[in-house]
């Protein structure tokens, strides 16, 4: 694996299990299996790997949407992300969180991920429901998303599954000419 590859990786998983603040970098290099030499060569800054490690979570998370064209799945994708990656809630707001959104770089990483999610959200509303979706709609989806990702820490699928169904009444209502 290369190296920038297996420090992001490592660096990923010690950032969502412990958080920005209390993941040092002598734990970094020796989950990453490297120098502290070549973990700041290839990191910069601390702050840096943790842009990178949004920046990379941001992708991955983002294919997980690829194709998707209703609300349905895209609670079905977050139902197979909690179950696959576990639920420890949104590292994006946690990150914001441990830095008080203070860190230009991490707070620019986690606005850009949050815009272009409420993006694809939009996209897949239209293509779902096309002149019946609205910015409401969409903002309703949007915070029943991040509760039942923040949720799902303590109630684990039950809490994505509860989400779900209440997106499928929203836009139920929705394409039925209900809602405005």
């Amino acid at each position: 694996m290369e190296t920038k590859t297996r420090l992001l990786a490592a660096a990923e998983q010690l950032f969502d299990l412990n958080g920005f603040t209390a993941t040092g970098m002598d734990r970094l290099t020796q989950a990453a299996g490297m120098s502290t030499r070549t973990l700041y060569k290839h990191a910069g800054s601390k702050t840096d790997l943790m842009a990178a490690v949004l920046a990379e979570r941001d992708h991955r998370f983002m294919r997980t949407f690829q194709g998707l064209e209703s609300v349905d799945g895209i609670f079905a994708a977050l139902e197979t992300w909690v179950r696959e990656e576990g639920a420890r809630g949104c590292l994006f707001l946690r990150a914001f969180g441990e830095t008080g959104g203070n860190i230009p770089e991490v707070r620019a990483a986690v606005l850009a991920h949050k815009e272009t999610f409420r993006k694809r959200l939009t996209e897949i509303l239209v293509t779902e429901l096309g002149e019946a979706a609205s910015a409401h709609l969409t903002e309703e989806i949007l915070v029943l998303y991040e509760g039942a990702t923040a949720a799902s820490v303590y109630r684990g699928p039950a809490a994505v599954a509860a989400a779900r169904r209440a997106a499928a009444i929203l836009v139920a209502d929705a394409d039925a000419g209900q809602r405005p």
